[in-house]
């Protein structure tokens, strides 16, 4: 079982090495990288690679480990006692299944995403460590013990909002996606837009890097910000010509609300081009 990309999806050998070393050590593969640079995509096309169903566990502020087993539905039950419902006899009708039990309890391997693990709270990892490492979890309300029929692939993303406790990374096979270069970034276009004409993505390219290499800015464009970006310049047939600039600071790119997402990066690009405009 070795995951050798897709056609969708633009793979390093860095990052192939990496899904197949977790796969043959058994452990989680922990992604981190910038917001943007394809890690949930990553799980999505590494299911389609291998052949295997995808389960994806998205998890929240709120989101408490404990949910990704199961939960004990107490308030149902109470309500079908008063209305004298049979099915409060057996307490399986309460108990609904998590993430991770249906991955457990699946006929073949699954690929299993927990997505950016670190929007919860500090314990989270630290909760799954057992279940993730043994592949079982004890259900108490009916006393019995769920073992995985297949191990899964599983893939946990971050985006380093905050730090994983060490004990939970020392059960991950680690790594981190760079941000593409030219050459990469190239391929990942031609996948999405094959048919795109070569002068209008050089000077988008162009554009796009040179911003990213503005210093100061809050938020840097990612991958997916300039396939949308690409996507609005096709849309709105912007020729070449409307791109080119020997510096980017000297021109405001067309439809660049599609690269700078906050006001302080806009104000940030509009003070450079002012000062590069006066200074000339």
């Amino acid at each position: 079982m070795r995951f050798e990309g897709t056609s969708q999806y633009v793979a390093t050998d860095d990052l192939k090495l990496a899904v197949n070393a977790a796969i043959t050590l058994q452990r989680p593969l922990l992604i981190k990288g910038e917001p943007g640079t394809g890690k949930t995509m990553l799980a999505e096309e590494v299911a389609k690679g291998l052949d295997m169903p995808l389960l994806q566990w998205h998890i929240k502020s709120t989101t408490k480990a404990q949910q990704g087993l199961y939960e004990y539905d107490a308030v149902s039950r109470l309500r079908d006692s008063q209305l004298g419902d049979e099915r409060v006899k057996d307490i399986h009708n309460y108990i609904v299944r998590g993430v991770l039990w249906q991955a457990f309890e699946a006929d073949k391997p699954v690929v299993l995403l927990i997505d950016e693990i670190d929007k919860a709270d500090i314990e989270f990892p630290n909760d799954l460590l057992r279940e993730l490492d043994r592949m079982e979890f004890y259900v108490y309300e009916t006393r019995q013990l769920v073992k995985a029929r297949h191990r899964p692939v599983v893939i946990i993303t971050s985006n380093n909002e905050k730090e994983l406790p060490d004990a939970f990374l020392r059960r991950c096979f680690f790594h981190y996606i760079k941000f593409p270069d030219k050459e990469t970034m190239q391929s990942i276009v031609d996948v999405h837009y094959p048919e795109l004409k070569k002068e209008l993505l050089k000077e988008a390219m162009e554009a796009f890097y040179q911003i990213r290499e503005i210093p100061g800015l809050k938020k840097k464009p990612s991958t997916s910000e300039l396939l949308d970006w690409l996507k609005l310049l096709l849309a709105e047939d912007i020729p070449p010509e409307a791109l080119k600039s020997q510096d980017a600071k000297q021109v405001i790119p067309p439809l660049h609300g599609a690269l700078l997402k906050n006001e302080q990066d806009v104000h940030l690009f509009e003070r450079l081009i002012f000062m590069a405009r006066h200074n000339r």
